[in-house]
């Protein structure tokens, strides 16, 4: 099974009091999919994964971003996670390599959710396939460019509009991505 990819941020000013607007800020500048409604469904858990969430709230067609965070809010504490999980648009192959809604979660941690890592914002950008080239299939390479390059660009825009003070994108193994796609680079030469 092919490991998750995540991009990880770190904010300068991320009190308990502003949790949640820095939430709304990365909501409003993700690149949710048009080609689907983009915001799925919001998860709230409170201290940590292994408990059930407080709130599993799907949506029938696509909320504003607004009233995603308004139930958030109904739940605003320094212990809980909020996870929202949605689409955005991907190169995928089938018969040939197509845009399509690809599943993305993107969580914002309260200071005293137990979390490991420490970040303040975390996005699961799913299985490493779809970012690395696969030899098997034509014109993978391009794909895989292109699905990177998303990821890279969102990157920098929410450095933009968040104050982000470290970054990191990484896989759930811990391997360095980086030299997962240089080597997925080399065999596809």
């Amino acid at each position: 099974m092919p490991d998750r990819i995540f991009l990880s941020l770190w904010l300068r000013d991320f009190e308990p009091q502003n949790v949640l607007s820095h939430f709304e800020r990365m909501l409003l500048a993700f690149p949710f999919s048009s080609l689907r409604p983009g915001i799925a469904a919001l998860k709230v858990y409170a201290l940590e994964y292994v408990e059930p969430p407080l709130l599993e709230h799907v949506f029938s067609g696509a909320p504003e971003v607004e009233t995603v965070i308004a139930l958030c809010r109904e739940f605003e504490n320094q212990d809980c996670a909020y996870t929202v999980d949605g689409w955005w648009e991907l190169f995928q192959y089938n018969n040939g390599w197509r845009l399509t809604p690809s599943r993305v979660s993107l969580t914002c941690f309260g200071p005293l959710f137990e979390n490991e890592d420490g970040d303040h914002l975390r996005i699961d950008f799913g299985p490493e396939t779809y970012y690395l080239p696969q030899p098997r299939l034509p014109d993978s390479a391009r794909a895989a460019h292109s699905n990177l390059t998303s990821v890279v660009r969102l990157a920098s825009d929410l450095e933009e509009s968040l104050s982000v003070f470290r970054k990191k994108l990484w896989s759930e193994s811990g391997e360095d991505f980086a030299e997962r796609l240089e080597s997925a680079l080399d065999e596809e030469l």
